[in-house]
């Protein structure tokens, strides 16, 4: 079965997730620590639905030490508790540094000036499982429409990452394409994002593949905003046949064989990004099957020294 991105993404934020539990070295803005290697288990969706231990294991030999999840439903993991899944992840030694959960307009009681509890047991759950980073992959479009409205719910951003401070972890954004796509009061709305969240409290994670098609480029980012980006999804992309993710003209494809300098990109987000975080994400597979493209993709990383 394929799910669109944006799809699976509005599906999923009816439901809440995850982050992370480690050393506050993690706020420092640059010089992170070791560079690590993980892959979008969005990538490979369909087989975690299916058989998600049999799928950890199959990652786990060919080499990947890291995940990143796109699963948390009533409280659990890809169908575990938080304690149960992160005993899995360690019994085929990987790690999960970061998750996937979107941070909704309801989670953020105005009245009671405080998260819902909905929140607040996401976060709990991130720091159980291990995680660093809690990312939210997405902003509703009546928090896109105006400029006011945006800058309150950026202020609720920098209030979850005081939240994930508590716990020894940071609150995160990843980027699509809507916001090079759009502006509000002369801005595109991804400057507007850099510009009300505090470096100390939302890391950003960009994602050099979902920007392409709609006129955002990385490495003219980087220029403009360095240090700022501590995670990555490392994609390449290809002109579409049909609709490619989020709609767009184009769609992921393995590392080396689309149109973006990656290479360059990642190597270059690694000295003066702010990046210690690379995540393969690969959403479209050609004429490959997605743990064929996966294990390919992860070949490619370690030849570039990731």
């Amino acid at each position: 079965m394929q799910l669109s991105r944006r799809k699976f993404l509005v599906n999923g934020s009816l439901s809440l997730a995850g982050t992370m539990l480690f050393s506050n070295s993690i706020f420092a803005t640059n010089n992170l620590g070791p560079v690590n290697l993980g892959i979008q288990l969005y990538s490979v969706r369909d087989e975690m639905e299916k058989d998600p231990l049999g799928t950890l294991k199959q990652i786990a030999a060919m080499g990947f030490k890291n995940v990143e999840h796109a699963n948390y439903v009533d409280r659990k993991f890809y169908g575990y508790a938080p304690a149960e899944f992160r005993k899995i992840l360690d019994g085929h030694g990987i790690k999960m540094p970061s998750g996937h959960t979107v941070l909704l307009d309801k989670h953020w009681d105005k009245a009671a000036n405080s998260f819902t509890d909905a929140w607040k047991e996401t976060v709990e759950d991130a720091a159980i499982v291990g995680q660093r980073y809690v990312i939210s992959p997405w902003l509703d479009e009546n928090l896109r429409k105006d400029y006011d409205g945006l800058i309150g719910f950026l202020n609720v951003f920098n209030k979850s990452g005081e939240l994930c401070k508590k716990s020894g972890m940071k609150f995160g954004y990843h980027n699509h394409d809507f916001e090079f796509k759009y502006s509000l009061n002369d801005k595109k709305i991804y400057d507007i994002i850099l510009e009300h969240t505090d470096p100390a409290l939302v890391a950003q994670q960009m994602d050099i593949g979902n920007m392409y098609g709609a006129g955002g480029r990385a490495l003219e980012i980087l220029k403009k905003h360095p240090g700022r980006f501590e995670s990555m999804h490392v994609k390449d992309e290809i002109k579409s046949k049909t609709k490619g993710e989020m709609d767009s003209e184009y769609e992921s494809t393995v590392l080396g064989k689309g149109i973006l300098p990656v290479k360059e990109i990642v190597d270059l987000f690694k000295k003066s990004g702010g990046t210690t975080e690379f995540i393969v994400e690969q959403e479209s597979y050609q004429d490959k099957t997605p743990l064929e493209s996966i294990k390919e993709d992860h070949k490619i990383m370690k030849s570039w020294g990731y």
